[in-house]
């Protein structure tokens, strides 16, 4: 849910430590993303709320998601086999990774009329050709549109119509 909801990479939810949810704000703090560069990324009200039900059953610090010790965060294995497990529980045909999870976080918000240097900003991109890949995967017309306002709402806890 949280890579979904705020569009990151799997190394960044993973480097994720508690005191990077800033609810104030309604932010995530990316600490040396993709090119060593520090970014914020959404934190939606349905995601701030799970973090929120998760604090207070495990209570970790200082990682969000920790390992197997308190002092190192969780490892990329982890998280893609209970991803692919989860793909499975769901009896999907297609690949499922944690990444394929950023694309469509990308590819949503596109399909709902967020415009491509938003997405970019979001996702923490360099360049804008980078993003326009979300151009090819969008699916237009009105009834796209509608299934990506649903998931969003789902996901993101707000209703953007």
């Amino acid at each position: 849910m949280t890579i979904y909801s705020a569009g990151l990479r799997l190394s960044e939810l993973l480097h994720l430590q508690v005191q990077d949810i800033d609810s104030q704000r309604m932010v995530l703090r990316v600490r040396q993303g993709k090119g060593r560069r520090d970014r914020y990324a959404v934190l939606s009200p349905a995601l701030l709320k799970q973090l929120r039900l998760y604090w207070k059953q495990y209570q970790p610090f200082p990682w969000l998601f920790p390992g197997q010790t308190e002092e190192s965060p969780l490892s990329c294995g982890v998280v893609q086999k209970v991803c692919q497990q989860a793909a499975l529980r769901a009896q999907l045909d297609k690949r499922v990774s944690p990444h394929v999870l950023r694309h469509c976080f990308a590819t949503h918000l596109l399909e709902s009329g967020t415009d491509l240097r938003t997405i970019q900003i979001l996702l923490g991109h360099r360049h804008l050709h980078t993003t326009s890949v979300y151009l090819h995967v969008a699916v237009t017309g009105s009834g796209g549109k509608q299934r990506t306002q649903d998931l969003l709402v789902l996901a993101l806890g707000t209703d953007q119509r």
